[in-house]
């Protein structure tokens, strides 16, 4: 297992399938908004919170159809079904693999980026917490969309329109936690309301992810 994972963050590394392209999204997405929406610095303290989230939302889906296609394309991931290696593991490979190229970095150069949206610096405690708690939901989510349409020429655009719906709660709790820790207000409830969910996604979505590997793999 830590040489399957060893093997995929080399990959994505190399290959470009996550790690420079989010954080590229990333900013490019930050710096932006200020153009469109104006200088005003009030204007974008306010919005900061659910632009940040949304550009790590979607920086997410950018790398989601590499997780199990360039496997698929070369033949590995029917090997992996085979090995005795569960698909359950491997499903929880991938999306920790994904976790660790994408979301990672993505919380650890939003504060930086919020300050472009003059983002309060009393919010960054919540907004990497409010990630660090999150992303991995976002990588369990979309490694589950990948599963489903592994095999599937262009499924790209297929992945996000079955993913994005299952992103929006975590997105909810994960914005509204930063937006209360700007203006000072309590931000637990949210917090422990994205932990909870991402507890979730973490304990059932393996299995699910694995089912749907089997169901196309036949």
């Amino acid at each position: 297992m830590i040489a399957l994972l060893r093997r995929d963050l080399i990959l994505a590394i190399r290959a470009g399938g996550g790690f420079g392209l989010g954080l590229a999204f990333f900013l490019i997405l930050v710096v932006l908004v200020p153009f469109g929406v104006g200088p005003s610095q009030a204007m974008l303290a306010a919005i900061a919170p659910g632009i940040l989230w949304i550009g790590a939302l979607l920086s997410c889906l950018l790398s989601l159809d590499r997780i199990f296609q360039l496997d698929y394309e070369d033949g590995t991931l029917d090997i992996l079904a085979t090995s005795p290696m569960p698909l359950e593991a491997l499903a929880t490979i991938k999306a920790l693999a994904h976790w660790i190229t994408t979301g990672l970095p993505l919380t650890l150069t939003a504060p930086f980026l919020g300050i472009l949206l003059n983002l309060p610096w009393e919010a960054n405690i919540w907004l990497i917490a409010s990630l660090a708690l999150g992303t991995p939901a976002l990588s369990a989510l979309g490694t589950f969309g990948a599963a489903l349409t592994v095999g599937l020429k262009r499924g790209g655009l297929l992945i996000s329109l079955l993913v994005l719906p299952l992103y929006v709660p975590t997105l909810i709790f994960g914005a509204e936690t930063v937006r209360r820790g700007a203006e000072g207000l309590p931000a637990t409830t949210p917090l422990m309301l994205l932990a909870g969910i991402t507890a979730g996604t973490l304990a059932i979505l393996p299995f699910a992810t694995a089912a749907a590997l089997r169901a196309n793999l036949r």
